[in-house]
């Protein structure tokens, strides 16, 4: 499975990459429309900055699949030491060719990218050790000894291919489409904001300084789904065996202890959320707050992102339980509710962007919008881990109920 997945990340990694490079200029003429494309050097600095990032790709997917298989494996040290490395890379890349050098964005895509680089080498070595018994991943051509077929020269039945890879990842593969939806529509809507090119400038910085945050927040919602199943498990298979539904089950000795575990457990990771995107969030926020000069040399956009750090630790906290609950939902096999929570929210945000950009709103708007868009999801992810059980049993128990009045009629 880690071979197959490392190799389909990377190919796709690879497709993305040559993608951007070949049509960035296009998309993003389309992207942030004419008007704002007419701006001198803002597209030319928009597609360095693509053309740059774009270079990660392969080793960001792929960076991704180690992180989860190694957290898969209970080794939860070893992604936080690559997490460091990329920290470190990324500070030390911002300083020297933003604050010395001067080169503005491509220095700071340039940082950005080395960081991703530096994290995936990191993982690199601990896979091979951990994850594979003939330390080879395999990430460029499948081992020989992967190549496992029957005395008549087929394939097993259970053999993980590429296609059937896809075929399981393709609904989380939905959802993460959700989320960069969002934000393709916020930065859409920057680039309609008046006095361009530094709204959209402000909004890009922001925007990556959010995503400098999302990985130390995704590894507690990874290590929910590392850490949840085994007390889930035994659960699911009593409820199979014995023919039960959750509500009922909920009410047997038998399955009373493991669901106390899993919720101790789930509460726990939800307070480490809680905890850490509070602590990150107010860190990171200083930097566009206080030293506006560590990510841009432009006086102008300085300026631009000061009153966008309030809004920058509203998303960045909040991130931290709308992760977490994601991990938790998913481990608890919720497909259908993230679905749908997913859909919603993602459905409510473009009108209400398009109506700022409309009224020629602000960029401050659009990211208090999206303050609103994290807390929206957050509430429902975090509702239902605590309360969803208690208000499906109290549902069940009135159906129950309900059906058994005529009977006794």
């Amino acid at each position: 499975v880690v071979r197959t997945a490392a190799r389909v990340s990377l190919r796709c990694g690879l497709g993305i990459m040559f993608f951007l490079l070949l049509t960035c200029k296009p998309l993003l003429r389309l992207y942030i429309g004419e008007e704002a494309a007419k701006t001198p050097g803002l597209l030319k600095s928009a597609s360095d900055y693509v053309m740059i990032r774009s270079l990660h790709m392969p080793t960001s997917l792929l960076l991704g699949v180690l992180q989860s298989a190694l957290l898969g494996a209970k080794d939860s040290v070893t992604p936080l030491i690559a997490i460091v490395y990329s920290t470190i890379v990324n500070v030390c890349g911002d300083y020297l060719l933003v604050s010395k050098l001067k080169m503005g964005l491509p220095g700071a895509a340039i940082a950005t990218t080395c960081a991703q680089w530096a994290a995936t080498a990191a993982l690199l070595g601990p896979a091979r050790r951990e994850l594979v018994h003939d330390h080879n991943l395999g990430i460029f051509f499948k081992p020989r000894d992967d190549q496992y077929t029957n005395k008549d020269g087929s394939q097993p039945t259970d053999m993980v291919t590429s296609k059937s890879f896809l075929g399981f990842a393709a609904p989380v593969l939905t959802l993460i489409m959700g989320k960069l939806a969002a934000f393709g529509f916020m930065t859409n809507a920057a680039a309609g904001v008046p006095g361009q090119p530094t709204p959209l400038a402000s909004h890009q910085i922001i925007l990556s300084l959010l995503f400098f945050c999302s990985p130390f927040l995704e590894v507690i919602s990874q290590t929910a789904q590392t850490f949840l199943p085994p007390f889930l498990a035994p659960i699911r298979k009593f409820m199979e065996r014995n023919n039960v539904s959750p509500a009922e089950a909920e009410d047997m000795e038998t399955v009373k202890p493991w669901l106390k575990a899993s919720g101790v457990v789930s509460a726990t990771l939800l307070g480490c959320g809680f905890l850490a995107g509070a602590g990150i969030a107010s860190l990171v926020c200083l930097v566009p707050a206080f030293n506006g000069g560590l990510l841009t040399s432009d006086t102008t956009v300085q300026q631009a992102v000061k009153p966008l750090a309030k809004y920058l630790w509203l998303g960045a906290f909040a991130w931290a339980p709308v992760a977490v609950g994601e991990g938790i939902l998913l481990a608890q096999r919720h497909l259908g509710f993230l679905a749908i929570i997913y859909l919603l929210s993602t459905a409510m945000l473009p009108p209400a962007l398009f109506m700022i950009k409309l009224r020629k709103g602000s960029v401050e708007q659009i990211w208090f919008l999206f303050g609103l868009f994290q807390i929206f999801r957050a509430v429902c992810f975090t509702g239902r881990i605590w309360w969803g059980p208690f208000l499906m049993k109290k549902l069940f128990k009135k159906n129950k109920t309900a059906q058994a009045a005529p009977a006794t009629a």
